[in-house]
């Protein structure tokens, strides 16, 4: 059996975090709602220093994900390209669909840059996760996570809440 990382998260209950290739288990570490997170892989243990939301999730606003665009930060918009395509995205966001998250995150850099043109990003830069309305970039935070990435976010209000206050990019 593979050594264990764990992460500490907040939670409001009993969740699941799961990448398909990875069995997880969540294991209540306290009675003050702080969960412990224990997934196959090396390393020790860490707790992540970044705030929470009550979900367990850190989420940011439209006007945090603004301010943290005019810094060094990897927006990735896990849609599908077709969606992409159609309805347009988030300025300055690079498009890595959910099904091709796993596999990009641990790509050869150079490889990275070829397909996705933008930097390959280390397990210690911030990278912001958005979608549609957030489920899927849910998702994706859960498995960069799950690789060791620990400046993770995301735009729980997704591609439907930016365009409430600006245009979308097309393409």
């Amino acid at each position: 059996s593979p050594p264990l990382r764990e992460a500490a998260i907040f939670g409001g209950g009993p969740m699941e975090v799961g990448v398909w290739w990875q069995a997880t288990r969540v294991l209540r570490a306290a009675s003050d709602g702080w969960w412990r997170m224990a997934v196959p892989g090396a390393g020790v243990s860490a707790t992540a220093s970044r705030s929470f939301c009550a979900g367990g999730v850190p989420n940011l606003s439209y006007q945090e994900l603004k301010e943290l665009k005019k810094s060094n930060v990897l927006h990735i918009d896990v849609r599908e390209r077709s969606e992409i395509d159609r309805f347009g995205k988030i300025p300055e966001s690079v498009n890595i669909p959910l099904g091709e998250l796993v596999e990009a995150l641990q790509m050869d850099p150079a490889k990275f840059k070829e397909q996705y043109n933008q930097k390959m990003p280390s397990k210690s830069d911030p990278v912001v996760f958005s979608c549609l309305s957030g489920t899927r970039s849910k998702k994706a935070l859960g498995f960069a996570t799950s690789l060791g990435f620990n400046r993770v976010q995301q735009y729980a209000g997704g591609f439907e809440d930016w365009i409430k206050h600006e245009p979308p990019e097309k393409k």
